[in-house]
């Protein structure tokens, strides 16, 4: 899969209106989309295969996060969905996250892509101090989950777009960056703390930039996602 891409995440609440999004979108053009936890736990894993059978590139956004058994095995059910990106949380260690390879890697060797979240862009210094009891600075933090990610023969983590050149500096060019905390300069913040645009985002070393609530709750959404398309990917 080539890397460079704007992905929507799709936090509906149903599969209708996800549906009725994704019908708004002109015939030719199936955007890359994120599936996470509001919809998969709604409407499970029959909404994934539909919108795959339309066409669609999935990110299946679950965060996987338990012992390294449980994780392997669940990896081995959502290998069977046919989606294109899987993710689970680095801070369960290397140990869990070589299994989740191991149970994702089908008997064939295909796969999807595996990355890591590092840090959520929800939290900040304050509370990675504070609540997490993390006394390493934010960037140093990620980059050595994305280190002990990158040694698991993961392809990437989920970090935020300020952290994303970094990420690159230690784990190489051809380790994936997958940013959310996505705005448009006249975007609210919401509940994102760690943001960028999609232009600057497109200079700082971030692969593929995750877009929701400034597309999904746009006037125009069609609209707003060939704006992120075009920021992103200055064409």
């Amino acid at each position: 899969m080539s890397a460079k891409d704007v992905i929507i995440a799709l936090d509906f609440p149903t599969k209708e209106e996800t549906l009725a999004f994704l019908d708004k979108f002109p015939a030719g053009k199936k955007p890359f989309v994120k599936i996470g936890m509001e919809l998969f736990y709604a409407e499970g894993p029959d909404a994934v295969r539909e919108i795959k059978a339309r066409g669609h590139k999935i990110f299946l956004d679950l965060k996987l996060h338990d012992i390294p058994n449980t994780v392997k095995r669940a990896m081995a059910v959502l290998s069977r969905l046919d989606v294109d990106m899987v993710n689970l949380h680095a801070a369960g260690a290397s140990e869990m996250m070589r299994g989740a390879l191991e149970g994702l890697t089908r008997p064939d060797g295909t796969r999807p892509l595996l990355i890591a979240v590092t840090q959520l862009t929800s939290t900040d210094t304050a509370v990675l101090k504070n609540e997490l009891l993390i006394e390493t600075p934010m960037a140093e933090t990620v980059l050595s989950y994305a280190k002990n990610a990158a040694d698991s023969g993961l392809d990437g983590v989920v970090c935020s777009p300020l952290e994303a050149a970094l990420v690159k500096e230690r784990c190489g060019d051809g380790f994936l960056t997958v940013t959310p905390g996505i705005r448009f300069a006249d975007s609210a913040a919401g509940d994102q703390k760690r943001i960028m645009t999609p232009e600057k985002a497109g200079s700082s070393g971030c692969d593929y930039i995750v877009v929701g609530r400034p597309i999904t709750q746009a006037e125009n959404p069609v609209a707003a996602y060939q704006r992120a398309v075009h920021d992103f990917l200055g064409c």
